[in-house]
């Protein structure tokens, strides 16, 4: 495991810069990101929106935009293009006059750009509430093959703990998005966090479904849930090495892995992804680790769209925007590399 993680990830977005589209270019904080990025050629930068206004805050802020590429909504014949490629998509769910209503809006503009291969990411949330940003790409960008939810993985660096093999760095998933899976969905988040955490890390996942009972030391509807959706994962997948039922200290401890899991298990002890049962224990266990802890966190990341999309956090600061376009980026590129 890599934990020197953002060089790491910086290294990838170089080798492989991909197109950035990014709809909310009319704040401060999201320039500076942009700028950024596109000086440190982390990727190509696409700036959709209104061009006059925001180029007059770039001046405003002294922001560097020599390579930034600018989009303007109203340009009618570019697009006219872009909603005609965009029509011949199969399973659009809306009609040509409703694509031309949202299309007045930056953000699905920069969406149907990605869909139809103009842009490689879509990158927002900033201006936009994270609802708002998730139907869009839902509707826009729609949903993975064999996905069945939208849901989002964090990566936590402890600087007071190790894992057993020597890292101090876990990934967390969902902590953000799906209040209550369905063991289906489940089922989908350990698959796509696996697949998320693979390309943009390089780490070779060991996911642990976490419950409140290990290996049917508790009962009940809850730990159900939990080993129905371990047996849809490894009946879906089982190249992948995922495993469970566990609690958190099987899942992480060797020690007590060996006394509480009688089996052979490629994950017990020794995790590298937590798949947290809803989002209740999610969101606790993953702001238990960071003011007890003291952990620093990299994401949220979104998954389980058929493309990059990418929602941040209004309150983040600069830094954590530059890290998370630049996760956007790589996962991008080994998605590409996947298709090929």
């Amino acid at each position: 495991m890599n934990n020197n993680l953002m060089d790491y990830v910086k290294a990838k977005a170089k080798q492989n810069p991909q197109k950035i589209a990014f709809p909310e270019a009319g704040d401060k904080k999201m320039l500076e990101a942009m700028n950024e990025v596109a000086k440190n050629g982390y990727g190509k930068v696409i700036v959709v929106g209104n061009p006059s206004e925001i180029k007059d805050l770039v001046s405003k802020n002294n922001i560097d935009d020599t390579n930034f590429e600018y989009i303007d909504i109203t340009n009618e014949e570019y697009k006219q293009n872009i909603l005609n490629r965009y029509l011949k998509l199969p399973n659009i769910i809306f009609g040509e006059k409703s694509l031309l209503r949202r299309m007045k809006d930056p953000l699905y503009f920069a969406l149907m750009m990605e869909a139809v291969g103009d842009a490689d990411v879509t990158f927002g949330g900033f201006l936009n509430t994270s609802g708002d940003f998730i139907l869009a790409a839902q509707t826009i960008v729609g949903l993975k093959d064999a996905s069945d939810v939208i849901s989002s993985v964090g990566i936590a660096e402890l600087p007071n703990f190790k894992f057993a093999d020597g890292s101090n760095m876990i990934a967390l998933a969902d902590c953000a998005v799906c209040p209550n899976p369905t063991a289906e969905q489940l089922a989908s988040i350990a698959i796509t966090t696996c697949e998320t955490i693979k390309s943009v890390t390089g780490w070779e996942p060991r996911c642990a479904m976490l419950s409140y009972s290990t290996c049917g030391s508790g009962s009940g509807e809850l730990v159900d849930k939990v080993v129905t959706a371990l047996k849809i994962a490894n009946e879906r997948r089982p190249d992948l090495a995922i495993d469970g039922e566990f609690q958190l200290d099987s899942a992480i401890i060797p020690e007590v892995a060996l006394k509480k899991v009688k089996r052979e298990s490629k994950v017990a002890g020794k995790a590298n992804i937590l798949i947290f049962p809803d989002l209740n224990a999610g969101n606790i266990g993953v702001k238990l680790v960071q003011r007890f802890g003291g952990a620093d966190a990299y994401g949220p990341l979104l998954q389980g769209f058929r493309l990059i999309c990418s929602d941040c956090s209004r309150g983040a600061p600069v830094s954590e925007l530059v890290g998370n376009i630049i996760f956007s980026v790589v996962r991008a590129g080994e998605l590409k590399n996947d298709e090929k």
